[in-house]
């Protein structure tokens, strides 16, 4: 919602939008940039490197710290698709951990909530055991993955931010 108040005469309007969005096209350049440079290893992340089931659990963490309405529905029916229980998703969505997920998994899904909390900007000590414990190829591939997630989940709250302020707050949230 968009707050009103009256100071001095005059009506002001504060912005209660809170989700993460692109403050520029400089950053979306930023973001593609890092994909385009990576593209080689797309199909491998994508077939090999990271499974469906995998790759959903990833970005649902992302997108549970990024808040996009549209890639939570979007993820939240592909979790479906790959065979991710109700249970699980349902952690996902609440922006848990499953408790049941397999163990090799467990370290990406907390670094990829880190990394996303950090704006994919993470501390290289942990970047670097990151890698450690998945190796280079792999981590890779995950980074590849969060990359992609967060550009949609900003891509789709900057257009909701948007909508928001066209609307007075009535919408896009």
């Amino acid at each position: 919602m968009i707050e009103r108040s009256f100071s001095r005469g005059k009506w002001k309007l504060r912005n209660k939008f809170q989700k993460r969005t692109y403050q520029g096209p400089g950053e979306v350049w930023q973001d593609l940039r890092y994909i385009i440079k990576r593209r080689s290893i797309i199909r491998g992340a994508m077939k090999e490197l990271v499974s469906p089931v995998f790759r959903e659990r990833l970005m649902l963490v992302v997108t549970g710290v990024n808040e996009c309405r549209h890639c939570r529905t979007f993820h939240a029916r592909g979790a479906v698709k790959v065979g991710i229980a109700d249970i699980e998703l349902a952690e996902l969505l609440a922006g848990q951990i499953p408790t049941n997920a397999p163990e090799e998994e467990i370290p990406a899904m907390v670094y990829a909530r880190y990394w996303a909390e950090s704006e994919a900007q993470p501390d290289l000590k942990v970047a670097q055991e990151f890698i450690d414990v998945y190796g280079e190829e792999k981590a890779a591939a995950i980074h590849i993955v969060l990359r992609m997630i967060r550009v949609g989940n900003l891509l789709g709250n900057t257009a909701d931010y948007l909508l928001y302020r066209l609307t007075f707050g009535r919408a896009g949230v």
